[in-house]
């Protein structure tokens, strides 16, 4: 049996990846979109990155595949995607996806949003959906 914790440390080693505090001056930048992992009920509970983009870990690849019912402008830019999760397990495994579907400019937080937060970074409210 494969573990989780092998799966991401393989991820890592075919995925570019860089801890949080090195990537603040990306926030912000034109052409770099961050993408939330997370549940929703971690964005309600501790806050996002301020301009991410919300993408649950369930629907990641249905959004990336521009053939999917399901597909989501944002992943057809061709921006750099930046991606984080809490500790940057989930994320690791997502950039891995991402490259092998195509996306040609992917990334991940080793330490996730914990790291950003903990680094200082800016975090804010989860965006409320208008009705």
């Amino acid at each position: 049996m494969k573990s989780v914790k092998d799966m991401v440390a393989a991820a890592n080693e075919v995925v570019r990846h860089a801890p949080a505090a090195s990537l603040f001056a990306q926030h912000g930048t034109k052409g770099v979109t961050f993408v939330d992992l997370r549940d929703p009920r971690e964005l309600d509970r501790e806050g996002m990155i301020p301009g991410a983009f919300h993408c649950p870990r369930g629907m990641l690849e249905f959004w990336i595949d521009p053939a999917s019912p399901y597909a989501k402008p944002q992943f057809q830019t061709g921006d750099t995607f930046i991606f984080y999760c809490a500790s940057g397990w989930r994320s690791a495994l997502s950039a891995q996806v991402a490259q092998d579907m195509g996306l040609a400019n992917v990334m991940h937080i080793t330490d996730g949003f914990s790291g950003w937060k903990n680094g200082g970074g800016p975090v804010g409210e989860k965006e409320q959906k208008k009705d």
